[in-house]
């Protein structure tokens, strides 16, 4: 069996997430913002009918389910911020990176040579909030890469730039 050298960004044993070379970039801030206004969204429609049964029906032990649910959504809203901050993205000479996570985190590589399409998206919330969604597709569904919370004009000039990279490399195999 041989090795490349060439293969191994780190020393055995380091993490697999800190690439000390990669120059990464983070998505925009406002991506909290947005996700804190979905998930206020979601704490009107899921307290507010909890709160009318158990004000009605009076019987004490079931204030616990909205208790829960806002500790819950208190919880939720205290970690979106930190998910923004961990969301980031690289583009390498051959590859794109995507990092996300604080506790689970992940690392996606999306070679250019194995895009089929990009995609830009941007619904009425994040068209609101001035941030669009790129997209990569690839032939194995495991490898498609989601970049939330893009300024518009990023997200086009990555997804331009990311198109270019991707025919260049399906052109040279």
């Amino acid at each position: 069996m041989t090795t490349n050298p060439e293969a191994h960004d780190a020393a055995p044993g380091a993490d697999p997430f800190d690439l000390h070379d990669v120059e990464w970039t983070a998505v925009s801030p406002r991506l909290a913002t947005a996700r804190l206004v979905v998930l206020a969204i979601w704490a009107v429609v899921l307290l507010a009918p909890t709160v009318a049964v158990a004000a009605a029906v009076d019987v004490p032990w079931l204030w616990a389910a909205p208790a829960v649910l806002a500790l819950l959504l208190g919880f939720s809203a205290l970690l979106v911020r930190r998910q923004v901050r961990a969301l980031r993205y690289a583009e390498r000479a051959d590859d794109l990176l995507v990092r996300r996570g604080i506790m689970l985190r992940s690392l996606v590589v999306v070679p250019y040579g194995r895009m089929q399409f990009v995609d830009v998206s941007s619904g009425p919330l994040a068209r609101r909030f001035g941030i669009a969604t790129v997209e990569l597709h690839t032939a194995a569904p495991g490898t498609n890469a989601t970049i939330p919370g893009l300024p518009p004009a990023e997200a086009a000039r990555l997804r331009d730039r990311l198109a270019s990279r991707g025919e260049a490399r399906l052109a040279g195999l």
